[in-house]
């Protein structure tokens, strides 16, 4: 058998050739196992997912399908899964979410998560990534009992769950957990590497991941805890009837609905009836249910999307009341603002970063809180943790929603495509606008990179050049779209430095710009614009005593330089702190010089990070930008053009740099060829 639910019955005496009468009630057989939730032998797929060769497949189906009714009384535990891919960018994101699981504040004393494993109560989480180099995925589970605040402790019922399915899967496991108390319902975050104890791939069958697992932490719960009384189930779904929420009164009701949305309030049972009767009185008052005749109601056609809504937008609501007590911060409820998911803000957002936090942590989606300029207090879910960097405290930022129409690089390759019969190249562009630089042309061979990575919407030929489709900016928007999903919206960082900390700091600061600013951002008299309005009348009156602005009867003139002097002035005094600290001179770098050197670090300035770059004698500072990140430690070189600078990082650069760097060889060697000058690789 190819399979464990592989069976055909044969009907009749042994060695008989079967009759009409055999195979008759042999298709009756067949046809009660499919009515019965069986699958046929022609409903089989080809995809796989773990059933035929993972573990505990056996183990998963026979939890499955135990007694119902006993599972009423047990304590109810909800497992959330994902296997994650460790291949590319795979490895920094297992690094980000160990990192972020065991961020401050998630301890009932607001003190940052522990690691701990089978054994030990503090495990360090680097050799666990250090052993998992190599793997192929790691699973990750988050295991939160109902009535998980009865626990003192949840590290001994993760311990014996993780033993149990040591013994469910016939394999050890290394794996470290953390406990959050930081919400309404403690539960643990379980990190599994994908390796069994002989070094092989760990598969495990979909059956034991989506609910075996959760049945055997539901059978460890009750064992602790008890069944659940009938005044417990009583108690429960009375409390049920007034939640914004979809309950399971509302799951009951939706069965029982009709074609035409009718549902009676009553049930044979009085208990029973008592809660519809008072739950459709809730709906009711919630604009989901209308009561059309005595005891016959109608439901509202999108009630469940509705009450799923309305449950996701209180859970942010006490989040950020949450979080805004622990800053010691007061808002009226009418000033926090929840933004949809599926909806990001629709216009900037400019305000003081209160908190930062998962808003799926099994998918690893983050949300932010802004305290706004506006008065107002925002709730933002920014899309996967590993698109934005970690984000000081207090700092200061701007949130805009991401664009998803073409860019004017799309236009520009469409365009050139068009004209070139569908083609782009390095080569393409340089001929079609001689105008155009080398470098200008580059960022569009990046875009194009970024867009075959994600979506597939280009083709590059193995001469370097590109196949662009007559509907490339549909493609374009595509991408767009695609990229929005990962992160909705662009933060930028524009000050590191906490308000109060601008007030009297030598540099550049967000206050100083906000001050000299063409159009400044507009305050409310309220909130943190207020805040803000009483900060910059401070930091004026700091710029008066510095001799950086001075006051007239009507108004207050601030020096034309005022800002350069205050980026120098802040430049010279963390400049002087390096110096001492590294034991190398610093040598300033001007606009037009090429800088080479070893990225070190990253350094926070009033005016923006900083990038420290290392020679053997000396070093420099110039601005940071977020591709330096993967190359800390390593050679790096670029040319300083204002605020700006150009990278290239040698024999190191990787990725979508060293294609372009590759095609713009390949471009030039083409054209070369074509034109009969090329004798030698040593021409290009």
């Amino acid at each position: 058998m190819n399979q464990d639910d592989d069976f055909k019955p044969k009907l009749g005496k042994i060695r008989a050739g079967g009759g009409t009468r055999g195979r008759k009630f042999l298709h009756q057989v067949l046809a009660a196992a499919n009515r019965a939730g069986g699958q046929s032998s022609g409903a089989r797929t080809s995809k796989f997912h773990g059933g035929q060769i993972g573990r505990s497949a056996g183990i998963g189906r026979m939890l499955v399908s135990r007694d119902c009714h006993a599972a009423f009384r047990s304590r109810r535990v909800v497992i959330k899964s994902r296997i994650v891919k460790l291949a590319g960018k795979g490895v920094a994101g297992a690094k980000a979410h160990l990192r972020y699981i065991q961020r401050d504040g998630v301890t009932r004393d607001g003190a940052p998560g522990q690691l701990y494993g089978a054994e030990q109560d503090r495990v360090d989480g680097k050799p666990f990534l250090d052993r998992a180099e190599g793997d192929r995925h790691q699973f990750r589970f988050i295991v939160a009992p109902e009535d998980g605040d009865q626990y003192d402790d949840l590290k001994p019922l993760t311990r014996r769950l993780m033993a149990q399915m040591e013994q469910d899967l016939g394999t050890r496991l290394d794996w470290v957990a953390v406990d959050h108390y930081n919400t309404g319902h403690p539960h643990s975050h379980i990190i599994v590497r994908g390796r069994d104890d002989r070094d092989q791939d760990l598969v495990i069958a979909r059956e034991y991941i989506t609910t075996g697992l959760r049945e055997r932490a539901t059978d460890l719960v009750t064992l602790d805890l008890g069944p659940r009384t009938d005044l417990e189930i009583e108690n429960r779904l009375r409390h049920d009837i007034e939640q914004v929420r979809l309950t399971s009164i509302d799951r009951r009701l939706l069965r029982d609905v009709d074609p035409d949305r009718l549902v009676w309030s009553t049930d044979t049972d009085a208990f029973q009836q008592s809660l519809r009767a008072g739950r459709l009185q809730k709906l009711k008052r919630l604009g989901l249910a209308e009561e059309v005749a005595p005891g016959r109601w109608r439901l509202a056609d999108d009630i469940e999307t509705t009450l799923r809504r309305m449950g996701e937008r209180g859970d942010i609501l006490k989040t950020m009341s949450r979080e805004m007590t622990a800053k010691g911060l007061a808002r009226s409820g009418a000033d926090l603002v929840p933004h949809d998911p599926a909806a990001p803000p629709t216009r900037p957002i400019v305000g003081r970063l209160v908190a930062r936090g998962l808003a799926d942590e099994i998918k690893d989606r983050h949300y932010l809180i802004v305290d706004a300029v506006d008065g107002r207090t925002h709730y933002v879910e920014i899309g996967k943790g590993d698109s934005i960097a970690p984000i000081p405290d207090g700092a200061i930022l701007r949130l805009d929603p991401r664009p998803v129409e073409p860019r004017p690089a799309d236009h520009t390759i469409a365009d050139i495509a068009a004209a070139h019969g569908g083609r782009y190249g390095i080569d393409i562009h340089l001929r079609h606008d001689p105008t155009a630089s080398e470098a200008f042309a580059e960022t569009h061979l990046r875009r194009l990179e970024a867009m075959r990575r994600l979506t597939g919407g280009v083709t590059r030929e193995a001469d370097g050049t590109w196949i662009i489709a007559p509907d490339h900016l549909d493609r374009a928007a595509a991408f767009e779209r695609r990229q929005a999903q990962d992160a909705p919206v662009v933060v930028r960082i524009l000050s590191a430095l906490p308000l109060d900390r601008q007030i009297a700091a030598d540099g550049p600061t967000w206050l100083a710009r906000e001050l000299v600013a063409a159009t400044p951002e507009p305050l409310r008299d309220s909130g943190f614009g207020r805040e803000v309005r009483d900060a910059l009348a401070q930091r004026r009156q700091w710029l008066i005593e510095q001799g950086l602005a001075r006051q007239e009867p009507d108004r207050i003139v601030f020096r034309a330089d005022m800002l350069d002097v205050l980026r120098r002035r802040e430049l010279l005094l963390v400049a002087g702190q390096l110096s001492n600290e590294l034991g190398l001179a610093f040598v300033k770098t001007k606009s037009g010089q090429p800088v080479e050197g070893v990225y070190r670090r990253a350094v926070d300035l009033a005016g923006g990070k900083a990038a420290l770059i290392e020679k053997s004698r000396e070093f420099t500072l110039v601005p940071w930008r977020p591709v330096l990140d993967p190359h800390l430690g390593k050679q790096v070189s670029g040319i300083l053009r204002g605020d700006d600078i150009s990278w290239s990082f040698g024999r190191q650069r990787g990725g979508a740099e060293c294609v372009v760097r590759t095609h713009v060889i390949w471009a030039r060697v083409r054209g070369r060829i074509q034109a009969g000058s090329v004798t030698g690789m040593s021409s290009i």
